[in-house]
């Protein structure tokens, strides 16, 4: 009888471990989303492909569990702003964009677990604005720069931990497959090139479970 009491003196004063990530859950995640492009052109003006910087922005996700192990999530994020240039010239224009994208995925373990990897896919709507020619290209000629919206595949990896009931640490990485054409006229030409931007994005941040 001591040892049964002792037993339940034991069990009752341990934590209560509640669920990570279960069916009906929403929880948003916020930190810093970095797009690395891996980008590639036709050849422009035959000076090469065009190059894109890398951008760093506020990243937010928002999930719902359909399941315990099934979730939708929608990535959402500040305007990434871009340098877009030659090797052989610098920097010549910039642009920002927003790439929503929404994911099915799927988190591995249970949902007491306080670790849960997963995996999405998903598709990418990708929207360019404020398309400008700096100083540096208006003096080459350039002008009337658009660059077209894109809409591409994306899928994902990462990752969740549990810090308590309501707060989660997260990182992420995306791929996503945005291909666009830019258009813009060279001394009064019209030049079309069609370009894969096809970043990766890393995402690292904090969650709260609602």
């Amino acid at each position: 009888m001591k040892v049964a009491a002792l037993a339940l003196a034991l069990v009752a004063s341990m934590p209560v471990v509640a669920s990570a990530h279960q069916a009906g859950d929403f929880f948003m995640r916020a930190g810093t989303a970095t797009v690395r492009p891996t980008e590639g052109s036709d050849n422009v003006l035959g000076l090469g492909s065009f190059d894109v910087n890398n951008n760093t922005q506020l990243g937010l996700t928002f999930t719902w569990m359909a399941t315990d192990n099934v979730g939708i999530e929608l990535l959402a994020a500040t305007p990434f702003r871009h340098k877009v240039g030659l090797a052989a010239t610098g920097t010549l224009a910039t642009v920002r964009q927003l790439p929503p994208t929404l994911m099915a995925q799927y988190y591995f373990f249970d949902s007491n677990s306080k670790i849960r990897p997963y995996i999405g896919a998903g598709i990418n709507y990708t929207t360019f604005f404020d398309t400008d020619f700096n100083q540096t290209g208006r003096d080459a000629g350039l002008s009337d720069l658009s660059v077209k919206d894109s809409w591409g595949m994306a899928g994902q990896v990462g990752l969740d931990y549990e810090i308590d009931q309501n707060w989660m640490l997260n990182m992420s990485v995306w791929y996503m497959d945005i291909d666009t054409e830019v258009k813009f006229k060279a001394n009064g030409q019209q030049q079309n090139i069609n370009t894969r931007i096809d970043p990766w994005v890393f995402f690292f941040g904090i969650g709260y479970r609602f």
